[in-house]
């Protein structure tokens, strides 16, 4: 079996100088194709071209093949074409065990949330981690550094068309703010990223004999204006492509039910179905005298599920 793994690299100064001519090279190419590509509009409209636009590739072409060898813009050809973090990926072929993991006959149906990030069957309740003290205290230190950037921004364009420059100091302090403001949305991605997989493994190393989770429509979902921020923070995508990898390789049965299946309006005693039940109803009553949270109802539910596709 194959196995990827992926890294983080640390680099030298002379590296860092590197990558930082890198960036350089890599914002005179953006204006200059844009630069490229007025002119070649102009002479378009002056009847001297067929085509008004200038592509990605053709730009790439007039790079390699005509700007880089002109005297004076040989410098580009120093450094590599692609700006950004750097990793290292490797992919091993990984000896697969032939001793078969003693599952149990259990399965688990796990109901994924905004107000509690997932909540399972056999009574195992993973909180919503965005609303740790930890999360935000970091999301308030962003917001504060993207008001700043933003009245940076604002205040260098207002003097940049006024005066018609701007001093290298002002330029440079911008550029550090928002550095911050890309280390913050990066730190945050993390800190989900590793939550989700950590709630993936706990789950997994139980060795149920299947897991049933419920489709999401996602981006269906993004369109509610009021939900859509706390919904793309839940990282519901990666916690799926997470939980199917890791049942594949502990041989687990990974359940998914369709899309319009109502585990949350259903009864998991009764199987009553109560089409009336809204969104900030937090508890589930039924008329059979069956009352418990809407959440682990509806993980009760998918692990009862008898119409379901088979993802692993």
């Amino acid at each position: 079996m194959k196995k990827a793994f992926k890294t983080e690299i640390r680099l030298t100064d002379e590296q860092q100088t590197k990558i930082h001519q890198t960036i350089g090279v890599c914002r005179f190419l953006y204006n200059r194709f844009l630069a490229y590509n007025r002119d070649h509009y102009e002479q378009y409209k002056q009847g001297k071209l067929e085509y008004g636009y200038v592509s990605g590739m053709d730009f790439d072409k007039y790079v390699n093949n005509d700007l880089s060898k002109q005297e004076g813009f040989k410098w580009i050809k120093q450094v590599g074409s692609k700006a950004g973090r750097y990793y290292v990926s490797v992919l091993c072929e990984v000896e697969v065990s032939t001793k078969e993991e003693q599952l149990t006959q259990e399965g688990v149906g796990i109901d994924l949330g905004i107000k509690t990030f997932a909540v399972c069957s056999n009574d195992a309740t993973f909180p919503n981690i965005n609303k740790t003290v930890h999360v935000r205290k970091l999301e308030k230190k962003l917001r504060r550094e993207q008001r700043s950037l933003s009245r940076k921004y604002e205040f260098f364009y207002k003097e940049t068309k006024t005066k018609g420059g701007e001093p290298a100091t002002k330029r440079t302090n911008l550029q550090k703010n928002l550095l911050r403001v890309q280390r913050f949305h990066q730190r945050l991605a993390k800190i989900r990223q590793e939550y989700v997989k950590s709630v993936v493994n706990q789950v997994v190393k139980t060795k149920l004999s299947f897991i049933t989770i419920e489709y999401l429509n996602i981006k269906g979902m993004m369109k509610n204006k009021h939900l859509s921020k706390a919904i793309a923070k839940q990282c519901f995508y990666e916690f799926t492509k997470w939980l199917e990898a890791k049942c594949r390789e502990n041989g687990i049965e990974l359940r998914q039910v369709g899309r319009f299946y109502p585990s949350s309006k259903t009864c998991s005693q009764c199987g009553q179905v109560k089409k009336d039940l809204r969104l900030k109803d937090r508890v589930f009553t039924c008329s059979c005298g069956h009352r418990t949270d809407r959440d682990k109802n509806a993980s009760l539910n998918l692990v009862q599920a008898k119409e379901y596709t088979i993802l692993t």
